[in-house]
């Protein structure tokens, strides 16, 4: 058999298994929360009041991180060649990271501030 045409089959395959195995679970989970005298549908819209803040954060550290980056590549190195991309990347998840750990001290402060 050609290899050009088992490409398009196995991804026509692996979509399939996807979605399938996503709905599956997602039923496998209601019914598990039915037999558990739960409603799923009050689940289903739970709040999430911190999210902007987290996603905020992890673009502005990804956002440093690329522009320090840049600033070291072309001041630092002074290289001619394109041969830094392990520092773009580390200092993408380097000030991504910061941003969800200083999103997690927000976090945490508030909630504790809340039960006193």
């Amino acid at each position: 058999m050609d290899e050009k045409v088992l490409i398009p089959i196995s991804i026509c395959l692996g979509l399939f298994a996807m979605i399938f195995g996503i709905v599956y679970l997602r039923n496998r989970e209601r019914m598990a929360m039915i037999e558990r005298g739960m409603d799923p549908r009050s689940y289903k819209a739970q709040p999430a009041p911190y999210q902007n803040l987290k996603w905020g954060l992890l673009l502005i550290g990804a956002g440093l991180g690329l522009f320090l980056a840049c600033v070291l590549d072309h001041t630092t190195f002074n290289s001619t060649q394109d041969d830094n991309e392990a520092v773009y990347c580390a200092l993408i998840a380097l000030f991504g990271g910061i941003g969800l750990v200083i999103s997690y001290n927000i976090e945490k402060k508030e909630l504790y501030n809340n039960n006193l």
